[in-house]
């Protein structure tokens, strides 16, 4: 059975993925904002189980390839197994990102919610410029958590009673600083690549807002609900004690604790299959192009 974390992860990332992004804006992505109208080699830093080759390869000209490398054996291997039989050419490398060599072949490096849990995100991103060739690009899909945090909607509870902005703000700053991950690195980005040489750098938010709708086909509300119960909505926070011990040694205050550790219970009890919820992951998506 593998250590490795993410590698136990596979089916809450194939479970929620899908609450990101609707296809078609990923297609004027490509089309209309990327203008990829010719065969592209991709590399995908963090790749999982291929997700983003999943989403990209059909809307990339034909004969575009897809090189996926992650540390997580389990992951490469159901990534292997997802693309067994589709027809699109594919790489999968089992290696550690901050330690492979990645020679410069590619004309698109990407990666998806991948940067936040490195605590040394400016290498990586180096080493995606690197990985490139001149006028190829560099495109990250990375969250910014307290954005996202203040994209709920819970019908019939006024969102400061659920949502704790302040605290979440605090919490995740102090996180950043005791472990170097960032959960908003993704209003950075574009200042990284930019500070780094990359030349046209813009950014883009994701589109989709996930609407569980009481009124839609029964099937879809709860294939929904389930995923944004895996996602993290509405989850109870656990042992009184413990949650406190942990937000305290992450730097809130006894109070801002208690209040955070009230919140998610509050909505842990109210969010349920027959709620009203509005969610939106509010993914940022960072581009550039490389200059040699």
């Amino acid at each position: 059975m593998s250590e490795y974390y993410w590698d136990k992860q596979i089916e809450y990332l194939r479970n929620t993925r899908w609450l990101y992004y609707n296809d078609d804006y990923l297609e004027f992505l490509v089309q209309r904002v990327w203008k990829i109208d010719k065969p592209a080699n991709i590399i995908d830093f963090g790749c999982g189980y291929g997700y983003l080759g999943l989403k990209l390869l059909p809307i990339f000209p034909e004969g575009s390839t897809y090189t996926g490398i992650d540390k997580g054996k389990d992951l490469i291997n159901k990534a292997k197994e997802v693309f067994l039989n589709l027809p699109y050419q594919t790489e999968f490398i089992v290696g550690d990102i901050e330690e492979i060599k990645v020679e410069h072949m590619y004309d698109i490096a990407m990666c998806h919610a991948f940067l936040l849990h490195m605590t040394k995100p400016i290498s990586i991103l180096q080493k995606m410029m690197d990985s490139v060739l001149d006028n190829g690009r560099d495109i990250c899909y990375e969250p910014h958590w307290i954005a996202t945090m203040s994209n709920y909607r819970l019908d019939g509870l006024e969102q400061s009673k659920v949502i704790q902005l302040g605290i979440l703000q605090k919490l995740y700053e102090e996180d950043a600083k005791q472990s170097g991950k960032d959960g908003n690195i993704g209003m950075r980005i574009p200042i990284i690549l930019s500070q780094l040489g990359l030349k046209d750098v813009e950014c883009r938010v994701s589109d989709r807002v996930n609407f569980l709708d009481q009124n839609m086909d029964p099937n879809n509300k709860e294939k929904l609900y389930h995923s944004l119960k895996e996602e993290g909505l509405g989850q109870e926070p656990g042992n009184l004690k413990n949650v406190l011990n942990n937000l305290i040694m992450r730097g809130l205050t006894n109070d801002e604790a208690m209040n955070q550790y009230e919140a998610e219970l509050l909505f842990s009890k109210e969010f349920g299959d027959g709620s009203w919820l509005t969610y939106s992951p509010n993914m940022k998506i960072s581009f550039g192009t490389v200059k040699k």
